[in-house]
């Protein structure tokens, strides 16, 4: 058994090396050298953008060069161990080697999902909408189970995550949320989320307990940078403060720091209340407007193209991606991939990581 471990062993190192090539280790060991020389400079915070964007891509590469070196490390201790363990002819320690490399193989499986997000926008940052859609009071509950969801996610997976907008609907739950979630590949990892979201479940709202079908649509736009250009004329927006209030009417802030900026021409309206600051509501309300015009640009040419070849279009936000089933069994199943697992519990909690490596795969 030793000698099938140390063969599993000496094919997972190659892999691991293969990995680190792939991911560009050493170009990203260069880069991170640049950013932390840049992140070390007593003027850094003189510009506040720039600060974060140059703190957030160093945190992203280390993560991944350190994943990647841990796993090295790892590996070869391993195969080290289990060559002692053969040349002493002690089989004791074979369960204990067995069990870590399960576990090895399973973290660089999920490290070589990182090779797969080589999309134009998948390093970047990732804009999260949530909307109840049909199914009432139920319906508004299902949009706050996912926007729990998504934030149990984002702090499993080290993300930074800010809600700059929240509407609570009437008796429970939420009307709609936009999530800005922070960190490198969040978009190319969020956008396996694009979709409309199925609840199958005894309604905890009806006297009768009746099974009860809800659905809430998911919205997934990477940030743009400022690298991209969207043109936008000042004299087409309209700025509107508001007193951000949460569910009962309370107020979140007792001043009209709630800043809605409407995009005329195209109506595309975007908004934040999560900051005590008029100011930094404006700019993130402004973030989330600009990746919603070029998005809406983006889709435009996208369909004019179809248009002229003649394409049938397949509306993805009108598709339903995923099922969650409470009642009368549990399971949540992924129909784009045939993905899925009965344990309903955990997938709310938070992890999803299954759905989106079915999801990535299948792009491939």
């Amino acid at each position: 058994m030793l000698n099938e471990i140390k063969d599993k062993l000496k094919a997972l190192n190659e892999k691991v090396k293969d990995l680190g090539d792939l991911l560009k280790v050493e170009d990203k060991k260069k880069r991170i050298g640049v950013l932390e020389e840049e992140s070390s400079k007593p003027d850094l915070w003189q510009d506040r953008n720039k600060a974060q964007k140059t703190l957030s891509e160093l945190k992203g590469l280390e993560k991944i060069v350190g994943e990647w070196e841990s796993l090295r490390a790892k590996s070869e201790d391993l195969l080290t161990l289990t060559e002692a363990g053969l040349e002493e002819n002690d089989e004791s320690i074979e369960k204990e080697i067995a069990v870590e490399l399960k576990t090895l193989e399973n973290n660089v499986a999920s490290l070589e999902l990182t090779t797969l997000l080589s999309e134009e926008y998948d390093k970047n940052n990732a804009i999260l909408s949530i909307n109840a859609g049909a199914g009432g009071t139920d319906a508004q509950d299902w949009a706050q189970i996912l926007l729990r969801m998504y934030s149990r996610w984002a702090e499993a997976g080290g993300f930074a995550l800010d809600i700059p907008e929240i509407s609570y609907g009437e008796e429970a739950g939420i009307k709609g949320a936009t999530l800005m979630v922070s960190g490198m590949h969040a978009y190319g990892y969020l956008k396996a989320e694009h979709g409309i979201h199925r609840l199958v479940r005894l309604s905890p709202f009806n006297a009768d307990a009746k099974r009860h079908t809800s659905f809430a649509s998911v919205n997934v736009i990477p940030e743009i940078t400022d690298e991209i250009e969207v043109e936008i004329d000042p004299a087409d927006l309209r700025v509107d403060t508001y007193r951000a209030s949460g569910p009962g009417g309370q107020h979140v802030n007792k001043t009209d720091s709630a800043v809605r900026i409407t995009h005329i021409p195209t109506k595309t309206v975007a908004q934040s209340q999560s900051d005590r600051s008029q100011h930094a509501n404006r700019d993130a309300a402004m973030k989330i407007l600009k990746a919603r015009l070029y998005e809406r640009l983006q889709k435009e040419r996208k369909e004019k193209i179809e248009e002229l070849k003649g394409e049938s279009k397949d509306i993805a936000w009108g598709n339903q991606i995923r099922s969650y089933v409470f009642h009368p069994y549990t399971m949540v199943k992924d129909h784009r991939t045939g993905a899925e697992t009965s344990n309903v519990d955990k997938v709310i909690d938070g992890e999803i990581d299954l759905f989106i490596e079915g999801y990535l795969r299948k792009l491939k």
